[in-house]
C-alpha cells in the first residue's frame, strides 16, 4: 500500500466547508437519529422526554461535527461532553449497550451525511473526506470509550451508594430502631420478604488457629445469609427456607467458624429483627471464654437467665460456692468437674466415671463432698437447680472449663 499523503492546510479549509454546511442540516439529522434509536429500541424513549432526549442528542452531535474540522490543538469538547452524558445515562439507568449504540448510529449518520454533501460537488471534496475518514472514525471510538468508562465509574459509585443504604437500613433494623416503612424499604433493597421466619446470628471471631478464614456461608439448605461486621462480632441475618429450623443453621455454621456464636430463637419478620439479635447476643454470652462453639439460645435458657443478671449470678455463686471457693484450686477444680460431667451424663455416675477415668465410687465420694460444703443436695430438684445454674455462673465467669 502506498503511503497515506497528509492533510494540507486546502484540505482543512475543504473539511470545515462541509462541516459547517452539515450543521445547518442538523435538525434534520437529529430527527432522523432519534428516529433511528427509537427503531432500534424502544427503551431510549422510556429514559428521557423526547424534548429534552432531541435537545442532549442536537447538541453532542452539533459539538461531533465542530470537533471533525477544529484544529489539533484544540480541546476536546466531544470527549467532556461523551464523559459528561455517561455519567448522565449512567443515573437515568439507561442500558451502557444502548449509550454506545446511539454513538455508534450517530457517527454512521454524520458520516454518511458528510459523503452525501460532497458527492454532489467536486471530487477534490470527496477526496479530502475519504483521507479524512480514519480521523472521523478515531473520534467517534474516542467518544463511546470516554462514555462507557465515565458510565461505568457511575454505575460503580451508585451501586457502592446503594450498598451503603441498604446496610444501613439493616443496621437500623438489627438496632432494633423504628420508622414508618424501615422494614419495607429494607425488604425490597434487599429481595427479601418482610414477613417470614428468621433469624439472627452473632459471631465472635477467635482466629488463634486460623479456621475463622473459612468464607462465611451465604446461601445453602434452603437459607439465606446477609452478614454485618462489627467491631468485636459478625452479625448475620439468615432468611429461614420453607421448612427449615434452626437445626439447619447450626449445621451450616458448623466448621466454619473458629469461636463461640449465638443464634436467636426464629422470629416472623424483619421488624424483629432487632429483638432476634440481643437475643442472639445473649445466647453468645452463655458460651464460656474458651468455647469453640455456636449455641442456640432456645437450649440456653437457664444459663442465659444466669448471664443475664450478672449481679445476681455472682451472689448465686457465692451463696451456693462460698465454702467450696475456699479450697485449693486444683481440689476446687476436680469437684466442679465431676458435678459438670454427672450432670452431661444425666446423672449417671457409671458413665461420668467413665469419662473422668475413675470408679465410679470415686464420682459418688466426690458428690457427696460438693453436698456437704455447698450445704444441698443434688437429690432436691431446687438444690440440683441452684448447683446447675452456679455452676453455669461460676464458669463464665472464667473459673472453669466449658461447656
Amino acid at each position: 500500500m502506498g503511503r497515506r499523503r497528509p492533510r494540507t492546510g486546502h484540505d482543512w479549509k475543504l473539511l470545515g466547508e462541509s462541516c459547517t454546511a452539515l450543521l445547518e442540516r442538523l435538525p434534520e439529522l437529529v430527527d432522523e437519529h432519534l428516529r433511528q434509536l427509537a427503531e432500534h429500541s424502544p427503551v431510549y424513549g422510556q429514559v428521557l422526554p423526547y424534548d429534552q432526549q432531541w435537545q442532549e442528542a442536537e447538541t453532542a452531535m452539533r459539538i461531533g461535527i465542530q470537533t471533525i474540522s477544529a484544529p489539533r490543538d484544540s480541546p476536546r469538547r466531544d470527549l467532556e461532553h461523551a464523559e459528561d452524558a455517561g455519567r448522565r445515562r449512567a443515573q437515568q439507568g439507561l442500558p451502557l449497550e444502548l449509550l454506545v449504540h446511539a454513538y455508534r448510529a450517530a457517527g454512521y449518520l454524520v458520516w454518511d451525511a458528510l459523503l452525501e454533501g460532497a458527492a454532489g460537488r467536486e471530487p477534490e471534496r470527496l477526496a479530502v473526506l475519504m483521507r479524512s475518514a480514519t480521523m472521523v472514525w478515531a473520534a467517534v471510538d474516542a467518544q463511546a470509550a470516554v462514555a462507557s468508562d465515565a458510565y461505568l465509574a457511575t454505575e460503580k459509585e451508585l451501586r457502592r451508594r446503594t450498598d451503603e443504604q441498604l446496610q444501613a437500613l439493616l443496621d437500623a433494623l438489627l438496632e432494633g430502631k423504628e420508622a414508618p416503612g424501615l422494614a419495607a424499604r429494607a425488604a425490597a433493597g434487599l429481595d427479601l420478604p418482610e414477613q417470614g421466619p428468621y433469624a439472627v446470628v452473632v459471631l465472635r471471631p477467635d482466629r488463634r488457629d486460623g479456621r475463622d478464614a473459612f468464607p462465611r456461608p451465604m446461601r445453602g439448605a434452603g437459607l439465606r445469609f446477609i452478614w454485618r461486621m462489627r467491631t468485636d462480632c459478625e452479625v448475620g441475618v439468615v432468611a429461614l427456607g420453607p421448612g427449615q429450623g434452626l437445626d439447619a443453621v447450626a449445621q451450616l455454621l458448623d466448621g466454619r467458624h473458629a469461636g463461640p456464636g449465638g443464634i436467636s430463637p426464629v422470629v416472623s419478620g424483619l421488624a424483629e429483627l432487632g429483638r432476634a439479635r440481643r437475643m442472639a447476643e445473649l445466647a453468645l454470652r452463655t458460651c464460656p471464654p474458651d468455647a469453640t462453639h455456636v449455641v442456640r439460645l432456645d437450649r440456653r435458657m437457664p444459663t442465659a437467665l444466669v448471664v443475664s443478671q450478672p449481679e445476681l449470678a455472682g451472689q448465686l455463686v457465692s451463696d451456693v460456692f462460698g465454702e467450696l471457693l475456699a479450697l485449693d484450686p486444683a481440689d476446687r477444680a476436680v469437684l466442679l468437674e465431676t458435678l459438670d460431667v454427672w450432670l452431661a451424663c444425666e446423672g449417671s455416675a457409671g458413665r461420668a466415671a467413665g469419662q473422668l477415668y475413675c470408679h465410679r465410687n470415686t464420682v459418688f465420694n466426690r458428690l457427696r463432698r460438693l453436698e456437704q460444703l455447698t450445704s444441698r443436695s443434688l437429690a432436691r430438684p431446687r438444690d440440683l437447680i441452684e448447683m446447675t445454674l452456679a455452676l453455669d455462673a461460676y464458669r463464665l465467669a472464667g473459673g472453669g472449663a466449658a461447656a
